[in-house]
């Protein structure tokens, strides 16, 4: 018998087991974009309550709702049932698992970047465990600008998608820095941005920088930090150039009801501003309050804002003068 080892002429081909598509339930309005921007759309399988955009998968089966109907309510009423469903639940949502594991998914998208906002991920956790679903479930937790955009990367990574998504991303970084080198060297105007009227409430995470990046000075809220509860009080002293009316999860009509609500305490914060007409309600649900691939148009909006002489006015859907 001979001790000869035998080299293969050819590579061996070893045969692996293709990847299947994922099945992708989205509980975040900003992944649902992000899912739909990736060429993933026939891979979504279900979505959340508050998913809005884009039409084209808005007859998903929905597999979470809020504890209690938004619907009439104005930005007070909103806080009380908020806090009352935390003091009550512990949570503001509830996820339909037994709908859930119906469906069968293998990725589940999700944040744990603010419990109001959205379903959490701690929730998301606990249901997958309950029921035993088979899925990664993935936490898209954004605090910068820059993590709204790597969020792209992260959900093209999970979905297998990689390749792609890392050209969305480098067309959202080509166009924030469009935006930077368009305000360059111009004068900062103070911007004063409310991310909730009753009680009022300034941005945190991404904002404040998407106004700096826009080309103006934040005066209150810090980047990359949660948006913080204030006083009207607190806020009059301020005197800013550019008022910005950004209620959060409120399109921009829901948004000019709801400042024209407590106008008094707008003109009394932002009174300059009103009078020289650079006072601006914008969709904040669109563009601003999500952590998805919007955010970027959200920055072009805010450099039209600030700088209209060298962005051009902003467009109608998304922004308007306040009081109208």
């Amino acid at each position: 018998m001979s001790n000869e080892i035998r080299m293969p002429t050819q590579p061996e081909t070893i045969s692996r087991p293709a990847r299947r598509p994922p099945r992708i339930a989205s509980l975040l309005a900003s992944a649902t974009e992000t899912v739909v921007a990736l060429g993933l759309a026939e891979r979504l399988i279900a979505i959340s309550h508050e998913c809005d955009y884009p039409d084209s998968v808005l007859d998903r089966p929905r597999v979470s709702r809020p504890r209690f109907d938004p619907e009439g309510m104005d930005s007070g009423a909103i806080d009380r049932a908020v806090r009352g469903a935390l003091a009550e639940h512990g949570s503001v949502y509830e996820i339909d698992g037994a709908r859930l594991e119906r469906l069968h998914p293998t990725l589940i998208l999700t944040q744990a970047v603010c419990e109001v906002c959205a379903v959490p991920t701690p929730g998301v956790r606990q249901v997958v465990e309950q029921r035993g679903i088979a899925a990664q479930v993935v936490s898209l937790d954004a605090h910068t600008l820059e993590d709204v955009i790597d969020s792209v990367a992260v959900v093209g990574r999970a979905a297998g998608v990689a390749g792609h998504a890392t050209e969305i991303v480098r067309g959202m970084r080509e166009r924030v820095e469009r935006v930077r080198a368009m305000v360059r060297g111009r004068v900062s105007p103070r911007v004063l941005a409310i991310e909730w009227l009753d009680p009022p409430f300034v941005p945190g995470h991404w904002v404040p920088e998407m106004i700096e990046v826009a080309g103006g000075i934040n005066l209150a809220g810090r980047a990359g930090e949660r948006s913080t509860q204030t006083t009207w009080e607190e806020l009059a002293g301020l005197d800013p150039d550019v008022l910005l009316i950004m209620p959060c999860g409120y399109g921009l009509d829901a948004s000019r009801r709801d400042a024209d609500r407590v106008a008094d305490r707008l003109h009394a914060t932002g009174s300059r501003a009103i009078a020289e007409g650079r006072a601006w309600v914008v969709d904040g649900s669109s563009y601003f309050n999500r952590s998805g691939p919007r955010t970027i148009d959200g920055l072009e909006i805010l450099a039209a804002i600030l700088h209209p002489d060298v962005a051009g006015a902003p467009p109608a859907p998304a922004a308007g003068h306040w009081p109208a």
